[in-house]
C-alpha cells in the first residue's frame, strides 16, 4: 500500500452563544479533521486537537510538512511513520502543534490499519475490556454577563446534566477563587448532595489560590480539581497533590512519552488526562497509557473535538485494561462536551448519538463496531462547513 495523498479540512460556525473558560471567551466551533488517502483507494480518518487559527497553523505542518515525508510510504508502517516525522520535527518542536499536526495523521493511519485488517480499533489494539463506557457531561461554562445570573445559571445546568442521563458532571472555574468557590457551591445545589462533580480551572490558579480554591472544593466533596496550575509547574502540582485530599487532574496539555515521563516520575497527578488528538496520535498515546499504569495513575482520556475524536476515545476507553483489576476496578468515564457542537452530532453518516444513549442506557454508551474507527463522515457536511 502507498499513502498518496493527505488533506485537511477545517471545519467552522457560529455558535449560538459566547461562552468561555478561565483562558478565553470563544463564540465559534471549530474542528480539524485529517483525511489520508492511498493508492489502493482506502481512506483514513484522524484528527488533531486545537481549534480556530492553531486549527489553520495545524493544516500547513499537516499539508506542507509531515505530508511531503510520508507520500508513498505504506500506511501500514505506523510506528515507522510516527518516528521518522517526529525525528525530522524534533529540532522544531517536541510539544505543540507538531505533535498535534502528528496525531491527526496517526489516528487516520490507524483507522486505515483496521480497514484493512477488517478489524474495530478496539481490536486492533488488543480487545475490548468493556463493551460500553460511562460518560460524564461537562457544561457549566463561564459567560459574560453579571455573577448572579451565572450563578443561577450553573444551578439550572447542572441539574439538567444530572436529570439527562449522565454519571457525572464538570464545570468551568475561573472568575477568581472566592467567586469560583461560589460557582462551584451553585453546581452542588443543583446535582444534589451526593451527585459526582468536577472543577477544571485550565491552568489559571497560582499554587496558593491553587490551594485555596482546593479547599472549598473539597468541602463540597468534588470529585477531582484539573488543571489547577500550569502545566509546566510539575513542583507545584505535587505540593497541591501533597496538602490536598480531592484528586488532582491532569495531562491535556503534556506530550509525548518523554513529557508524561517527567509528569508521572514527579508523581504530579491523581488522575491522568491524556489528550490522544494532541500528544501524539494512538501510537503515542498507547505508549503513554503504559507509562501512566507502570506509575499506577489511573486515566480518564481527555476528550476535546468532532465525533472522530469521540469514536477514538470510545475504543482506547473499550481497550483500557483496569487497573489495579478485581471484582470491582476503577473504570474510566468517557468526557462529553454537553454544549452545542455540530461537529461531534452532524458529521458522521451515522450519528453516535451519544445523547440518547446516555438517557436510554443509564449513563452509558456502546463502542462502534465497524472497522477502523467504525465511523465515516459525511463529505457533504465537511464541504458545507469547511473553511480552510
Amino acid at each position: 500500500m502507498k499513502i498518496t495523498k493527505i488533506t485537511s479540512h477545517i471545519l467552522q460556525y457560529d455558535m449560538p452563544e459566547r461562552l468561555g473558560y478561565s483562558q478565553q471567551y470563544y463564540d465559534k466551533r471549530s474542528a480539524h479533521i485529517v483525511e489520508v488517502v492511498t493508492a489502493e483507494g482506502v481512506t483514513g480518518w484522524g484528527e488533531c486537537f486545537g481549534p480556530g487559527n492553531v486549527a489553520i497553523a495545524n493544516k500547513a505542518i499537516v499539508e506542507g510538512v509531515i505530508q511531503p515525508m510520508v507520500l508513498g510510504m505504506d500506511p501500514l508502517d505506523r510506528d515507522v511513520i510516527w518516528h521518522k516525522v517526529y525525528n525530522l520535527l524534533r529540532d522544531h518542536g517536541q510539544k505543540g502543534m507538531p505533535l498535534q499536526a502528528l496525531s491527526g495523521v496517526d489516528i487516520a493511519l490507524w483507522d486505515i490499519a483496521g480497514k484493512v485488517a477488517g478489524l474495530p480499533l478496539s481490536q486492533m489494539i488488543g480487545g475490548q475490556h468493556r463493551k460500553d463506557v460511562t460518560v460524564y457531561g461537562y457544561g457549566m461554562m463561564l459567560r459574560p454577563e453579571p455573577f448572579k445570573s451565572l450563578r443561577g445559571r450553573f444551578v439550572e445546568e447542572a441539574a439538567a446534566i444530572r436529570d439527562a442521563g449522565f454519571v457525572a458532571t464538570k464545570m468551568k472555574v475561573g472568575l477568581g477563587p472566592k467567586e469560583d468557590i461560589a460557582l462551584a457551591a451553585a453546581v452542588r445545589e443543583g446535582v444534589g448532595p451526593t451527585f459526582k462533580f468536577m472543577a477544571d480551572a485550565n491552568h489559571c490558579y497560582t499554587t496558593s489560590d491553587a490551594l485555596y480554591v482546593g479547599r472549598g472544593l473539597e468541602e463540597l466533596e468534588a470529585y477531582w480539581f484539573e488543571e489547577p496550575i500550569a502545566p509546566e509547574d510539575l513542583d507545584g502540582y505535587r505540593e497541591l497533590r501533597t496538602q490536598l485530599k480531592i484528586n488532582i487532574s491532569g495531562g491535556e496539555a503534556e506530550f509525548n512519552r518523554w513529557g508524561w515521563r517527567s509528569l508521572l516520575e514527579a508523581r504530579a497527578l491523581d488522575i491522568a488526562q491524556p489528550e490522544v488528538c494532541a500528544l501524539g496520535g494512538i501510537s503515542e498515546y498507547l505508549r503513554v497509557l503504559a507509562l501512566c499504569h507502570a506509575h499506577f495513575t489511573p486515566v480518564i482520556n481527555h476528550v476535546w473535538g468532532s465525533a472522530i475524536a469521540v469514536a477514538t476515545n470510545l475504543h482506547l476507553l473499550s481497550a483500557m485494561p483496569p487497573l489495579p483489576g478485581g471484582l470491582h476496578p476503577w473504570e474510566p468515564m468517557l468526557e462529553f462536551d454537553t454544549t452545542d457542537n455540530k461537529f461531534r452530532d452532524d458529521l458522521l453518516q451515522e450519528p453516535l448519538n451519544i445523547q440518547q444513549q446516555v438517557k436510554e442506557n443509564k449513563g452509558r454508551v456502546t463502542i462502534p463496531t465497524g472497522v477502523g474507527l467504525g465511523v465515516t463522515p459525511d463529505r457533504a457536511f465537511i464541504e458545507h462547513y469547511k473553511v480552510a
